[in-house]
């Protein structure tokens, strides 16, 4: 009988999960599931840079000797760098086919602060492909790749940050890639790929860049760029460009901008280019956020974003909980969106306006048309200064809405329902001091 009862208990847990389902109602694969971290004696020799003559000195740049490890690695066949207890400068490292990188306990990897060690290559970087500087850690076309460890990768990044502000003042609306700066991780065309365990700290740009990539796990990463005293501007924990099959899960976000964002390409005619695209199979679950600017953004470089969930998550000092950015020069269509079993707090609940940083149509006559639509905000109980912080556009068309089982306190609970079409309401509580 307990046989019998263990057999039909199994099959029931197995019938639930088989249930789950992407917001469009296709099945969530298993593999969504298969949350093991990757065993890094699997994975080939291992190459502990301390064997190879790098030092254990924090001034001291040594790119060049931990790019020969690197190098060797992969031509005896591929391997682990082992990056031992102890504080190691470099510039930007390039990983190979079947290299990996593992950070032990106490090992820092601390990137330069001294542009220079990053050399320009043909990268993408704010929705477009073109010549910039190498991130610190680079892996392109490098299957399988992995960084894992409980040590800890550092850009660095206060003296870029410091020159950004000083930028600012003497030129107020110069863009994010005109202070000279590296990101801190940028994968791009690979496939099965997995960051697991590492602390990433202090990005000068952004943290982790995920391109044109298939099947990516973030699992237990610890992700943090300082608001204050001096803030880390565009540090965003991950951005995801062009990507499908994307988990993010039982993470640590805390940045001085978006926490996950969604790109893919910007410009009247950015769908057209062959290096831009959408995204699509995104989940976000069970991880914590300090302060960021948005839980969940997509934008501001994006096109299409589809069957994106984030779910169970503790949100804390976020400036909002979702944020659709919609590019007036760019045509967007972001659907298919869940937002689920959720707590904690934000100054936005809901926030989607125009968006008109470093706008421009490149001659075009006719504004794009842009959409969002079956987005489900859901089992959330949340504050907020701004409940329902919505413009309404005749630049997009926002369709399919559902607020269900919320429980809201917030200074402003006002909604203007009519901004969106088909809004569906169920057992929705908003306390307010303005309604």
């Amino acid at each position: 009988m307990k046989l019998i009862a263990f057999l039909l208990t199994t099959f029931i847990s197995l019938q639930s999960f088989g249930q789950e389902k992407f917001p469009d109602g296709t099945p969530i694969p298993d593999w969504f599931r298969q949350n093991e971290i990757v065993n890094i004696e699997n994975l080939g020799g291992k190459y502990n840079i301390a064997d190879y003559g790098v030092a254990n000195d924090s001034t001291l740049l040594q790119t060049e000797k931990i790019q020969t490890v690197i190098d060797q690695a992969s031509q005896n066949g591929g391997g682990v760098i082992i990056i031992p207890r102890g504080t190691y400068l470099s510039g930007a490292l390039f990983f190979k086919p079947k290299t990996h990188l593992y950070l032990e306990e106490g090992a820092v990897l601390k990137g330069s602060d001294d542009i220079s060690n990053f050399p320009i290559v043909d990268t993408r970087i704010e929705g477009q492909s073109l010549p910039y500087f190498a991130a610190l850690i680079n892996a392109d076309k490098v299957d399988g790749f992995t960084i894992s460890g409980k040590g800890t990768i550092n850009g660095n990044g206060l003296r870029y940050w410091k020159s950004f502000w000083l930028r600012r003042k003497v030129i107020p609306k110069c863009t994010n890639m005109d202070e000279l700066r590296p990101r801190l991780v940028y994968i791009s065309n690979s496939n099965d790929v997995q960051l697991s365990g590492v602390h990433l700290i202090n990005s000068p740009f952004w943290t982790t860049h995920i391109y044109r990539c298939n099947h990516v796990k973030l699992l237990g990463l610890h992700i943090f760029a300082p608001s204050a005293p001096v803030k880390a501007p565009s540090s965003d924990a991950v951005d995801i460009d062009v990507c499908n099959n994307v988990l993010i899960k039982n993470c640590y976000m805390s940045v001085n901008d978006d926490a996950v964002a969604l790109k893919g390409g910007k410009g009247p005619w950015a769908d057209k280019d062959p290096n831009n695209g959408g995204n699509s199979n995104i989940i976000i679950e069970d991880c914590t956020y300090g302060f960021c600017h948005s839980g969940l953004t997509c934008g501001s470089e994006s096109l299409h974003n589809r069957n994106i969930i984030l779910r169970r998550c503790k949100i804390s000092n976020a400036s909002r909980l979702l944020w659709l950015k919609m590019r007036p020069d760019t045509p967007q269509h972001y659907e298919y969106i869940l937002v689920e079993d959720i707590t904690g707090n934000a100054k936005s609940f809901l926030f989607i306006k125009p968006w008109t940083q470093f706008f421009d149509m490149k001659g075009r006559e006719d504004m794009p048309m842009s959409y969002s639509n079956n987005v489900t905000m859901r089992n959330i109980n949340f504050e907020c200064n701004v409940f329902f912080d919505v413009q309404k556009s005749d630049q997009y068309q926002l369709k399919d809405f559902t607020f269900e089982n919320l429980d809201i306190k917030a200074k402003n609970g006002a909604c203007d329902k009519e901004i969106i079409s088909n809004f569906k309401w169920d057992n929705v509580k908003v306390e307010s001091n303005k309604r």
